[in-house]
């Protein structure tokens, strides 16, 4: 199966790299729709829909004054207001939405009008929402990165306090814990692993999905160690995880033999190693971090898999405010859209 990955040997032709939207703010998350339509979740409080077109259209509850510069400590360390971050869409079209910012599960219309779903959990305060899933019975999974504030306290802590919710018929609950800065989510073709992105541990994890949304066989996905901290991810339909590495700005592919592909690599060399030091070290700052990006996509987060084809990769960013994209030599695996 290996000799035939159309991966191996395959990396993103710069030159072919364009960039989709425009002063976008802070597009961590990028849903695609069969028609050619984006939503990319933006910084000032929802979300930014891109026709196929490429015309742009900010959905948002309250339209924002003016455009206002935020500092990195507000926006990325404080992270203060509100800030979308993973999306996913629901039956009906509207989104749900784990907000990084304001510590919440949210429900948004399509029309901008959002309700707050949920912020805590068990009696707790929900702590730092990071990404929503919704599979195939309509259950939506949801990852929580930490409890500690500012979160980037706890990749130095390796505080081991992020944890995985799901929300179905019976309400929400805590379905597995005990995660280093739980990220992205995903299932495979056939919804019987969870994947799970842990970025303070620099690894994917694994579990086996039960018939009553209880998760068992908790393994390691891949190598122990990852070479930068995980981020988005997304398999394609050979079977490779394509990882995105935050900070590090580098795309890469475990392939299903556990082998690691460098795709790109858009990493600035001397602070990328200036970053690694110090979190071995544990004596990671803020200032450190924000040194670290690459030029395409800074801190590249998410990837998605859209067009007719799915052939055609999205990158989303925490600091970008475009979508690079490109052609992929392999489509990627349908997500469950709101029409199904």
């Amino acid at each position: 199966m290996g000799n035939d990955n159309p991966l191996k040997g395959w990396q993103v032709d710069r030159a072919a790299i364009r960039h989709v939207g425009h002063d976008l703010q802070r597009p961590e998350c990028v849903l695609a729709e069969r028609d050619g339509t984006l939503w990319a979740a933006d910084a000032r409080g929802g979300v930014m829909r891109i026709g196929a077109d490429g015309a742009q259209r900010l959905v948002v509850p309250t339209p924002p004054a003016a455009d206002a510069a935020v500092d990195f400590d507000r926006r990325y360390v404080q992270a203060q207001g509100s800030l979308p971050n993973g999306m996913a869409f629901l039956a009906n079209g509207d989104f749900v939405i784990a907000n990084w910012g304001s510590d919440a599960v949210e429900v948004m219309t399509r029309e901008g009008r959002v309700r707050r779903w949920f912020d805590r959990i068990d009696g707790r305060p929900l702590g730092k929402a990071n990404f929503v899933l919704r599979d195939r019975r309509g259950r939506i999974w949801l990852t929580v990165t930490t409890r500690m504030q500012p979160w980037t306290e706890s990749i130095n802590a390796r505080a081991a306090d992020g944890y995985i919710a799901l929300i179905d018929e019976r309400g929400v609950r805590i379905v597995a814990d005990g995660f280093e800065g739980t990220n992205e989510v995903r299932l495979d073709a056939a919804e019987e692993w969870l994947y799970v992105v842990e970025s303070n541990a620099r690894r994917i994890s694994r579990l086996r999905v039960q018939d009553d949304g209880s998760l068992t066989d908790r393994q390691v996905y891949g190598p122990s160690r990852l070479a930068g901290f995980p981020d988005g991810f997304a398999f394609d339909a050979f079977g490779n995880l394509w990882v995105t590495l935050v900070m590090a700005d580098v795309l890469v592919a475990i392939t299903p033999e556990g082998e690691v592909l460098t795709l790109l690599d858009d990493s600035d060399a001397q602070a990328r190693r200036t970053l690694d030091q110090h979190y071995e070290a544990r004596t990671l700052t803020p200032e450190i971090m924000a040194a670290c990006a690459g030029t395409l996509a800074p801190w590249m987060a998410s990837l998605t898999f859209g067009g007719a084809d799915l052939h055609t990769v999205y990158l989303g960013s925490l600091r970008g405010s475009t979508l690079p994209s490109f052609r992929a030599p392999v489509a990627g695996l349908p997500l469950v859209h709101w029409k199904e």
